[in-house]
């Protein structure tokens, strides 16, 4: 039998008392495809960051083997030869892991340079190429965009075209389609499929996301508390799986449990002919001093009732973001009107600043909006001692130990800093920061796309709980057609900035009439 290409055996992962990873052995082949599954917090991220030796004050046991060489007898700098030219990594998290001083150009360039002997010209021609592949719009443009000028999917596929850029014999894809939409997580799949066959890569496939697993996987191995409990050909997994934790992982999948709101309810927030425009300058250096306007969100409008969930659905780009941004002050409308409660208010007003306590968010990237600097207790706690001064200490810190109770966390989850979580964690301390205040709307923007599938299930019943017990409205920024049948109410689809279709969710869903809301169907299936 052919020796594996990546072989672990019994690999054990300790952080000072911590065992994250216990006694695990696992080996892809060359050319096989590996899907490595597991709620957050279960060691999949360990394991894989391991075998590149990324893992900083870990205490590392066992054996790693690449092509039969043992990688714990590799000096630094032949790990780093190693690192993006045999082996490449698709990070969870793409604005914490891209240099925000960089364009994303020269970050793919410098690959090319360093491992392949490129020239600076044939880098870029192929830097272009790249995030073509990738399905990055207006590659030749984009090349020279730093990493926060793009959306949350535009940043992933920079960063899975920087991955794949030196043709590595095998690819460690840490939730590689976590922030992309449905079409361009198709195209994604495709392309690494057809890369593996060209190429022979094999792929470890991280990830929460059992549809994409059962497309894209050969075998599935299933962690829990950083133990591997079972390992099986993907479709043999699905059918029967054996044991418990796998069985509970597949029941997992979203159920909509949307509670009808009264006609009689008040209006708490509307826009009429919404539109953001920004500026920008276009390549060349005739249009060097010319700047361009682009409409990031074009002529919307739409209305949100108490207790209502407006779900905003559309692809990477669409504008769906920027629309919550104006909703939320966060960027000026060039035009149109905003209403929240009634009361049209102007930005940066005292009206606004008392207003601003009934808006909360939570971002789609938790690593990027947490303060690296704060423990959790701080995090969560600021928006209480702003917004709520007659709270004592303690009755502070009793809301914050329930909240965190509600989001899965314990308590003694307050005196940590947010590198110290996993993404899935991170990212319920985020909600758990926006609901604690009880506000009148929450903007999600993608709240459970770093979430695995229990996990997602759990926050989504938790954010429906919390609406009918507090009458709280949502406005629900989503590529996942699935989240948005179980949360939304009404639907508004959008694309290049304008809706194009809007409705009742299961009507919309059952029914699309736009063929942009048919594709988007025809992909998640």
């Amino acid at each position: 039998m052919t020796a594996p290409l990546l072989e672990l055996e019994k690999l054990s992962v300790r952080f000072g008392d911590t065992v994250a990873v216990r006694d695990l052995s696992l080996a892809v082949q060359a050319g096989e495809r590996v899907a490595l599954v597991g709620e957050s917090g279960s060691g999949k991220t360990v394991t894989a960051l391991s075998v590149l030796r990324l893992l900083e004050e870990a205490s590392i046991s066992g054996a790693i083997r690449f092509q039969g060489e043992d990688l714990s007898r590799y000096d630094d700098e032949q790990i780093r030869t190693l690192r993006g030219r045999d082996i490449s990594m698709i990070f969870q998290e793409p604005m914490s892991a891209l240099n925000p001083v960089l364009t994303i150009g020269k970050q793919i360039i410098e690959t090319l340079v360093l491992h392949e002997g490129l020239s600076a010209r044939r880098a870029r021609e192929a830097a272009i190429s790249l995030l073509e592949s990738t399905g990055v719009a207006d590659p030749a443009r984009r090349v020279d965009s730093y990493p926060h000028q793009l959306s949350g999917g535009q940043r992933q596929r920079a960063m899975i075209a920087m991955a794949l850029a030196c043709k590595p014999r095998l690819l460690i894809a840490d939730e590689p389609t976590t922030a992309l939409d449905v079409t361009i997580r198709a195209r994604i799949v495709e392309l690494l499929l057809k890369l593996q066959q060209r190429d022979g890569l094999a792929v470890l496939l991280i990830t929460h996301d059992l549809h994409l697993v059962r497309k894209f996987a050969q075998r599935v191995a299933v962690m829990e508390q950083g133990v591997l409990v079972e390992v099986a050909p993907t479709e043999q997994l699905f059918e029967a799986p054996k044991h418990p934790y796998t069985r509970r992982l597949m029941d997992s999948q979203p159920v909509r449990a949307v509670t009808p709101v009264e006609a009689s309810e008040p209006t708490v927030l509307k826009a009429s002919g919404l539109r953001v425009e920004f500026k920008h300058r276009r390549g060349g250096w005739r249009e060097r001093f010319r700047r361009n306007t682009l409409a990031a969100v074009d002529g919307v409008d739409f209305q949100l009732r108490r207790g209502e969930t407006l779900g905003v659905l559309g692809e990477s780009g669409s504008g769906k973001s920027t629309l919550a941004l104006a909703v939320l002050g966060l960027v000026r409308p060039a035009a149109g009107t905003v209403e929240y409660d009634g009361r049209g208010v102007k930005y940066a007003s005292n009206a606004w600043r008392a207003m601003r306590g009934q808006l909360q968010v939570v971002f789609q990237d938790p690593f990027g909006s947490l303060s690296p600097r704060m423990t959790v207790e701080q995090i969560i706690g600021e928006g209480l001692e702003l917004h709520r001064p007659e709270l004592t200490a303690a009755q502070r810190r009793a809301a914050l130990i329930e909240v965190l109770g509600e989001v899965g966390l314990p308590e003694s989850a307050l005196s940590r800093y947010p590198h110290e979580f996993s993404g899935g964690q991170r990212q319920r301390i985020a909600i758990a920061r926006a609901v604690v205040l009880k506000p009148l709307i929450v903007v999600l923007d993608e709240p459970t796309s770093a979430l695995d599938v229990s996990i997602q299930r759990q926050v989504l019943a938790l954010l429906t709980r919390l609406q009918r017990r507090y009458q709280l409205s949502y406005i629900l920024i989503t590529h996942d057609i699935a989240v948005a049948n179980a949360m939304s109410h009404h639907l508004l689809v959008m694309k290049d900035g304008k809706v194009v279709e809007t409705g009742e969710t299961q009507q919309l869903l059952g029914s699309p009439r736009h063929t942009y809301t048919q594709s988007l169907l025809r992909a998640a299936q």
